[in-house]
C-alpha cells in the first residue's frame, strides 16, 4: 500500500488577494465582455471562468479563432453585478453592498447569499436600478421567499415598475413581461380597499391576470386562506398586519 504524501496548505489570504488582482485586469486576459447598458468593458480569463461556472463553460466553449476575438456582449447584465460574480469566481468570496442586486449565473452558494442579503435589505433593494434589471427567473426566486422584509403592497408596486422597464426595453406589453412572476404576488394579503384599488389600476394598465385577483377576493369572501387554490396567503417577514389576516389561520414564519 502506497504511503500517502505530505499535504502542505499555504495561506488562503495571499492566494485570494493575488487572484482578486486579476479581476477585470487586462494582463494575460483572453476574453473580453461588454456589459450593461453603459457597455462597460470587462476583462477576464477564459480557463478560470469555464472551470468555475457551467454558464461560462457553455458560453465560452468554442475556441476563439485567429486574430483579436470579438467581445462577449451581455447588455442586460448590470456591470456592478457582473463584477461581483467575477470576484466570487476568482476568489470564492465577495462583499455585497446594499445597492447591489447580484446576477448569479447559476452559482448556488452565491445565489443563496445574494437572496439572503436581499431578504434582509428588501426595501433598499427594491429601490435600486439593479432590481429593475433583474431577469424574470431571478425575480421569481425572490417573490417565492417568505423572508422578504417588505409589505406585499410595496412588492406589487415594485413588480409593476420592473415590468414597465422590461416592456420598454423588450417592446412588449407590460402584462406579457410580468406573466412569469406575478403569480407569486400574494394578493390575498392585501386589505379589501387595497385590492379594489389594485383592481381599478389593473383595468387601466394590465399587470395581473383577472382570475388571480378573483382568487384573492374568494379568500376575503370565505375568510379562509385555503379557500382558493392559487392564491397564496402566507405572510412574509415584512407583511404589515391587517384585520383580515386573523382569518388566514396561517402562522407568520
Amino acid at each position: 500500500m502506497e504511503t500517502p504524501g505530505l499535504v502542505v496548505h499555504g495561506e488562503a489570504a495571499p492566494f485570494s488577494t493575488a487572484l482578486r488582482s486579476l479581476v477585470n485586469n487586462r494582463l494575460y486576459s483572453d476574453v473580453r465582455f461588454v456589459v450593461g447598458q453603459e457597455r462597460q468593458e470587462v476583462f477576464a480569463h477564459r480557463c478560470l471562468l469555464a472551470c468555475r461556472c457551467n454558464f461560462f463553460q457553455r458560453l465560452l466553449g468554442q475556441e476563439p479563432g485567429p486574430g483579436v476575438p470579438s467581445p462577449v456582449v451581455l447588455s442586460t447584465v448590470p456591470a456592478e453585478a457582473f463584477l461581483a460574480v467575477l470576484e466570487f469566481l476568482y476568489t470564492n468570496s465577495v462583499k455585497l453592498h446594499r445597492h447591489t442586486v447580484a446576477v448569479t449565473f447559476g452559482l448556488g452558494p452565491l445565489r443563496e447569499r445574494c437572496i439572503a442579503f436581499i431578504e434582509a435589505h428588501s426595501q433598499e433593494a427594491l429601490r435600486t436600478r439593479g432590481f429593475l434589471e433583474l431577469s424574470a427567473p431571478a425575480l421569481l426566486l425572490l417573490l417565492r421567499s417568505d423572508k422578504l422584509c417588505v409589505d406585499e403592497a410595496e412588492l406589487v408596486l415594485a413588480a409593476r415598475s420592473w415590468a414597465r422597464v422590461g416592456a420598454a426595453v423588450l417592446e412588449r406589453p407590460v402584462a406579457e413581461v410580468a406573466a412569469p412572476v406575478v403569480r407569486e404576488l400574494r394578493l390575498a394579503l392585501l386589505a379589501p380597499a387595497e385590492l379594489s384599488a389594485l383592481e381599478e389600476q389593473n383595468r387601466r394598465e394590465s399587470l395581473i391576470p383577472v382570475e388571480q385577483i378573483v382568487e384573492a377576493w374568494k379568500c376575503h369572501a370565505l375568510r379562509r386562506g385555503d379557500a382558493a387554490q392559487g392564491a397564496p396567503c402566507r405572510r412574509r417577514r415584512g407583511t404589515l398586519p391587517r384585520e383580515h389576516h386573523r382569518f388566514l389561520d396561517l402562522p407568520l414564519k
